[in-house]
């Protein structure tokens, strides 16, 4: 494939844009090539502005559960968009889309919409320490939850440890109340309810890790983490920004029995627009401003034109619960298929899926955290997307990062994406 024009389209934004992208991954820093400049996008494929058609496994990193340019969604858009684009007060589809997520999760009796996923932890954060009058948070090394001040952490060294800052900017002051567990490993989250006195204000994880590739939690280990919030007074919070709605109806909760305190949700209710929310039970919300005394707000929080897109995508697959048997079966056929590719060629390769979520590792032993993520072999990684973008299949350029199904996910796309991997293995390895 030709990317020439792609190639012009980088030069440029990098004089006027930082890294020449609005968010660093998009830069292709973990891969090679450069990355296409999108066009627009159809169903399940994208094209970019040097006329090359991908088979799209990103769908905009999640939220696009019914492909690109859904007609339901996109009328329910355009109609929207008639009656105005934001109004800063407040509108009767701002209550249906509560309802609609009060009525599928059982640990929410009320939800507070923001405008991204980092917005919505970051909230949930403050309502968790407001609600304890605790300030230590814990958070798992992998786990992504936005790029808030108290979250951008690095692990040290020891089995737990407090933060100290991982990005310049980020004063330690700020981090020193976060504390950092190893994923799927009980005995590190003890040590650090034992290195606080216990003093934890929430516990936040994602349930289904998506950030260092998709590495689902245990559930016995999730089972665990609630017996110790429990008998220290901590909330548990599910950030469920990505596996909300993709890994089931319900998220990780329809798949795992342990209830969280709080959910933060993302992605799909935004159906690709940029919105955001936390919820929990009424007893917890009555502390948010301005029934209690924890603030927060926005300005374009609820924004009606994003509530109409979510609107629509929630209501189309709660009328239609079996579609994730099918993402489960194509997901799983995809992956499957990408795992005999690499066994053909005597590479090592590890795959997972849950829902319409995938995930896939060039290594030869289970991924359960994110040390175990850092031993994958990103060269081969990055050399198979590369591969595979050239023979027209859209991967996530990263190896941490997870892939998606949508409805408009064909058949025939899978096969081609199956046929692009034996033929990319098999060039890597001559």
């Amino acid at each position: 494939m030709a990317y020439d024009k792609s190639i012009a389209a980088f030069e440029e934004a990098y004089k006027v844009i930082p890294g020449g992208v609005d968010s660093p991954v998009r830069a292709f820093s973990g891969v090679e090539g450069t990355p296409p400049f999108i066009e627009k996008g159809e169903g399940g494929y994208l094209f970019d502005i040097d006329g090359n058609r991908y088979i799209d496994f990103v769908q905009s990193w999640g939220p696009l559960i019914f492909g690109h340019c859904d007609a339901d969604i996109e009328s329910s858009v355009m109609e929207a968009v008639k009656r105005g684009l934001s109004f800063g007060a407040p509108t009767t589809v701002e209550t249906a889309l509560a309802e609609e997520i009060v009525s599928m999760f059982e640990s929410i009796d009320k939800v507070r919409f923001v405008s991204s996923g980092t917005e919505a932890v970051m909230s949930a954060i403050r309502l968790a320490r407001g609600v304890t009058g605790r300030d230590n948070i814990l958070k798992f090394t992998g786990c992504y939850h936005g790029h808030s001040d108290s979250l951008l952490v690095q692990a040290g060294s020891g089995l737990a440890t407090f933060g100290s800052p991982s990005s310049p900017g980020v004063p330690a002051d700020l981090t020193k109340h976060t504390l950092l567990a190893t994923y799927n490993d009980m005995a590190s989250v003890e040590k650090c309810f034992e290195d606080a006195n216990g003093d934890i204000a929430c516990v936040i994880i994602e349930p289904i890790a998506g950030n260092m590739g998709l590495v689902p939690a245990d559930e016995s280990f999730l089972e665990g983490l609630r017996v110790l919030c429990d008998r220290h007074g901590a909330l548990l919070i599910f950030d469920e920004v990505m596996s909300g709605f993709r890994a089931s109806l319900k998220g990780a909760q329809g798949i795992s029995t342990v209830k969280p305190d709080m959910v933060t949700l993302g992605k799909v209710i935004g159906a690709g627009m940029p919105v955001g929310a936390f919820g929990a039970s009424a007893e917890i919300m009555a502390h948010l401003s301005p029934e209690g005394p924890v603030y927060q707000a926005g300005t374009l929080s609820g924004n009606p034109v994003a509530m109409a897109a979510g609107l629509t995508s929630l209501r189309k697959l709660k009328t239609n619960p079996s579609i994730y048997v099918e993402f489960g079966n194509k997901a799983k056929r995809l992956t499957e298929g990408f795992r005999k590719a690499a066994d053909a060629v005597g590479v090592p390769m590890v795959t997972e899926v849950r829902g319409s979520m995938f995930g896939f590792f060039f290594s030869d032993k289970p991924v359960k955290n994110f040390a175990d993520a850092c031993e994958n072999d990103t060269e081969m990684f990055a050399k198979f997307h590369k591969g595979m973008l050239d023979r027209g299949v859209y991967l996530a350029c990263s190896s941490y990062e997870t892939g998606f199904i949508c409805t408009a996910t064909t058949d025939e796309m899978i096969d081609t994406a199956i046929k692009a991997a034996y033929e990319t293995l098999k060039e890597i390895k001559s």
